[in-house]
């Protein structure tokens, strides 16, 4: 029988990485269409409120994309 690797953090069917569920159904546009969130929320650090953010810790925000145009490859 063949296992699918789950990405997802909080499915209910995540089972050690794998999915659980009986029956699955992948939309390509929209993903596993079987997903079901657990209800539990995950530490999510990055949006935290309170958390400092570049500007904070000192660093400037870049301007100059002009790098971006550069290429190496002639």
């Amino acid at each position: 029988m063949p296992r699918i690797r789950c990405h997802y953090l909080d499915c209910i069917f995540l089972d050690d990485g794998y999915c659980s569920a009986g029956s699955i159904e992948v939309d390509p546009d929209e993903g596993c269409m079987s997903y079901k969130p657990s209800g539990t929320e995950l530490d999510d650090d990055l949006d935290d409120p309170d958390e400092e953010g570049w500007e904070d810790l000192g660093f400037d925000e870049v301007e100059d994309d002009s790098w971006l145009d550069e290429t190496e490859f002639d």
